[in-house]
């Protein structure tokens, strides 16, 4: 009876240890469950350092792209206003050339009928000189303003095509040919001819 007792203690005793094996071996698995658990959290949050260096990679390279287009727009710009402020400088410059030729094409053209009336007072002073000396003065200033200066075509000195014009030639003897008179005075403006004097030549 004893024995049999003790037999059953035996399988008791082995089957409680067994019992506690079978937890301590799930309690491992558990365990190892759970570590496993844990470095696949963790995996991910090691992983996700290769992706980020990519998209700031990317992002640099987007930043530069963009900072290069901005520097060849902006060069594209300046030689863009450059040209304009050339091509305006152009057109200021050539507008004020034509201004000015307008005005002295207007002005030689007002002078060049007023010569009449110049005449007119030139053959009176020469007419009335003691008369006329007081308008002389007035008359050369006038002359002057108008940017007129008379071409000398005194008698005796020698004829110049380029200033004079010859109405007629004395067939006398001699090698120069000289002014003999003068029939119409000529005017040089602004330095030009502006009309030849009308003279008559003889030979000296």
């Amino acid at each position: 009876m004893e024995e049999s007792q003790t037999v059953a203690d035996s399988a008791a005793l082995e089957g409680q240890e067994k019992v506690h094996r079978d937890q301590g071996e799930t309690l491992g698995a558990e365990d190892l469950e759970t570590k496993s658990s844990d470095d696949e959290v963790l995996d991910p949050e090691l992983s996700t350092s290769g992706p980020s260096i990519s998209v700031e990679a990317e992002e640099s390279e987007i930043v530069d792209d963009v900072d290069s287009s901005l520097m060849d727009e902006n060069m594209e710009l300046k030689d863009l206003l450059q040209h304009t402020r050339a091509d305006f400088e152009n057109f200021r410059k050539q507008t004020e050339k034509q201004r000015t030729q307008a005005m002295e094409s207007a002005r030689y053209t007002t002078v060049l009928k007023f010569l009449p009336l110049v005449d007119d007072l030139s053959r009176a002073l020469a007419t009335y000189p003691e008369q006329l000396a007081p308008l002389r003065k007035s008359f050369d200033k006038t002359l002057e303003k108008l940017g007129l200066e008379m071409i000398d075509s005194n008698p005796g000195i020698d004829f110049d095509p380029d200033y004079h014009e010859a109405v007629s030639v004395d067939d006398a003897d001699g090698e120069r040919e000289v002014i003999a008179e003068t029939l119409r005075p000529g005017y040089l403006y602004e330095e030009s001819v502006l009309r030849p004097a009308m003279v008559k030549v003889t030979h000296q």
